[in-house]
């Protein structure tokens, strides 16, 4: 299939240096508010790429559920084959795609295990439902059928039906420590604007302007 007529024209008047603010996370949150002003399908998705010692990335998209100047956090099973990678390598990427504003997001940094605390916050404010299925997938691990799934989920769901459900010890958070940030703006006849942060040892972030 030839696709090479799939062409978009960008539009957005650009992105000048003036226009950011000087700290990252406040231009990132920025940015996030305007994405969810618009409306788009859930703003807070990202692609997670991650790379363990076979030296195959892998890339799966997960939702964002706080981020403050400390970093950007993530919730999984500490099982799952992201956690496994996470652990021979201790560094991600995360890439936010918000085309129907022409812009992306790339971030990369180290990434650690949040607290138990914090992840016990997170978990209790979840849906029962989705508490349940914390408790249900063996994240990344093969299964025979749907219908067992779904049978599993019936019998913690009867288990837990007057109580609370308890907190898995084998899921939680990881905190993506950002090293850099890239703001990617759309601009007419592909000269996009973007700026990468990079993070300097005295805990400065530097900005400078990237060819498109």
């Amino acid at each position: 299939m030839d696709l090479s007529h799939l062409r978009a024209k960008y539009t957005t008047k650009g992105l000048d240096i003036k226009d950011l603010n000087q700290n990252p996370f406040l231009q990132f949150e920025l940015w996030f508010k305007q994405a969810m002003e618009a409306k788009l399908t859930e703003p807070n998705a990202f692609s997670l790429a991650t790379v363990g010692t076979d030296m195959m990335p892998s890339i799966r998209t997960v939702l964002l559920k706080i981020f403050d100047e400390k970093g950007f956090v993530f919730f999984t099973n500490y099982k799952s084959t992201k956690a496994k990678q996470v652990e021979e390598n201790p560094k991600a990427a995360a890439l936010f795609a918000w085309l129907d504003l022409e812009r992306q997001v790339k971030i990369e940094g180290n990434i650690e295990k949040i607290s138990k605390t914090e992840s016990l916050k997170y978990f209790l404010s979840r849906p029962k439902g989705s508490q349940i299925g914390a408790w249900v997938s063996h994240q990344s691990q093969v299964i025979s059928s749907r219908s067992l799934l779904e049978q599993k989920f019936d019998e913690i769901r009867r288990k837990f039906v007057k109580g609370e459900v308890p907190f898995p010890d084998f899921w939680g958070g990881y905190i993506i420590k950002p090293t850099k940030i890239e703001f990617w703006q759309g601009g007419q006849d592909r000269l996009h604007d973007r700026f990468l942060y990079e993070l300097q040892e005295n805990g400065n972030w530097t900005i400078s302007r990237l060819a498109p």
